[in-house]
């Protein structure tokens, strides 16, 4: 990672403090304080632990997220990774607390770290089954929509394809919603399945794919 110069790190540090606060994230202190110290560091070379603790603070210090809404990256693919790292540098994803961390990435950063991550073991965060009428809901969606003809059997996602099972309701949830408002504007194909699929259904897959059994 590219250091910046004073100016544009405190102001890098200050736009990430007050996303992460706007989001909730008080839940971990310790990481933020990581992540801040991260940011004034003098310029020197950087392990990638020490690029990736700065992310502990939205994504959690175990790989669990504190806010639910936050997605889990560990585990998750390198290739998707590492295209949300650089839609959010290039703004095609728009994120007030991704925009400033990638600002003074490269490629080679954001494909180190995303590959980091992708070898992380994914977190169990015990979330319940849903319900059998969810279930029978969402494999009718499913069937309508063809999400396992890109995220693949079991929902695991490969390459630049992102794993779906076990990710959090919430996530899930609000990444379907901005995908069908087009607040999230880096897969425009994805904007036209989700706008083509009523609410109540999306709100189905969400928690049918929270709840399933993950696979190592």
């Amino acid at each position: 990672m590219t250091i910046q110069p004073e100016g544009s790190t405190g102001h890098a540090r200050s736009q990430i403090l007050a996303a992460c606060s706007r989001a909730n994230v008080g839940a971990a202190p310790v990481a933020l304080a990581i992540l801040l110290t991260t940011l004034a560091a003098p310029a020197r070379a950087e392990t990638i632990e020490e690029k990736a603790a700065a992310c502990a603070a939205c994504h959690g210090e175990n790989g669990v997220p504190p806010d639910k809404t936050f997605p889990v990256i560990w585990g998750q693919h390198q290739g998707y990774l590492y295209l949300q790292l650089r839609d959010f540098k290039s703004g095609t994803r728009k994120n007030d607390a991704m925009a400033p961390f990638v600002e003074g990435m490269e490629r080679d950063d954001m494909m180190a770290l995303a590959a980091y991550f992708s070898k992380k073991p994914w977190p169990d965060l015990r979330q319940p089954l849903a319900p059998d009428a969810v279930v029978a809901r969402a494999v009718r969606t499913n069937t309508a929509v063809g999400c396992t003809g890109c995220h693949l059997a079991q929902y695991q996602g490969d390459g630049t394809q992102p794993r779906l099972a076990g990710q959090t309701k919430e996530y899930l949830a609000k990444s379907m919603l901005d995908f069908r408002t087009r607040e999230r504007a880096n897969n425009p194909g994805m904007s036209d399945l989700m706008i083509a699929t009523p609410e109540d259904d999306l709100a189905a897959m969400a928690e049918y794919l929270a709840g399933l059994q993950l696979i190592n």
